[in-house]
């Protein structure tokens, strides 16, 4: 089994980039495989082209895909599953991630007449600042799933998690108290993403 991982922090010193590896590791040592693709590290273009938007918003299944836009779409139809990782920005993942579904969620693959195959899970792990009771006591939460589980990955996955990683920002004492707690998780979820 194969899963495709769209990665997205600017660096490399962050706790995000730590659950990324631990994810990895669980998915290698289940047997599994991954295709990853760091979207900082790819200089990911995130803004649409006019031609681009004006292909989706009327509706017109061309071939006309530029190239980067095409190899996300090969990783994905390759893949079993898909897993997002990216730290929480402002309620939203980074700005890269937003762009890397507009351009690659394009009309007559990921909605309209969809090539796109419907991948058997779809998850997302991210990193949040806040902790967990934060997130749910004002409804962060509940919107950052909404957007993630309900508009991006609806009808394009058969299962979907959503898995967060709270109280990871630099001052909190929680980051350093539950970071093995947090990364073991991360792993378990990449060893039994396909159980």
């Amino acid at each position: 089994m194969k899963v495709f991982i769209v990665y997205c922090h600017p660096s490399e010193d962050s706790f995000t980039r730590h659950v990324r590896d631990s994810f990895i590791q669980g998915i290698t040592d289940a047997g599994h495989e991954y295709i990853l693709s760091d979207l900082y590290k790819m200089d990911f273009k995130t803004d649409m082209t006019e031609q681009e938007y004006l292909r989706d918003a009327n509706y017109i299944n061309s071939p006309d895909i530029a190239e980067d836009v095409r190899a996300e779409h090969e990783k994905i139809n390759s893949a079993d599953a898909i897993a997002f990782i990216y730290p929480v920005f402002w309620t939203e993942a980074p700005a890269k991630l937003v762009g890397w579904f507009d351009r690659v969620w394009s009309y007559g693959f990921a909605y309209g007449d969809k090539s796109m195959k419907e991948l058997d899970k779809g998850l997302i792990l991210c990193s949040a600042g806040n902790p967990i009771e934060r997130l749910e006591q004002f409804g962060l939460l509940q919107a950052m799933q909404r957007v993630m589980l309900g508009d991006r990955l609806f009808g394009r996955v058969k299962k979907a998690e959503f898995v967060v990683f709270d109280g990871t920002s630099r001052e909190k004492e929680q980051r350093t108290a539950n970071w093995d707690q947090n990364l073991k998780k991360a792993y378990d979820t990449g060893r039994q993403l396909f159980d």
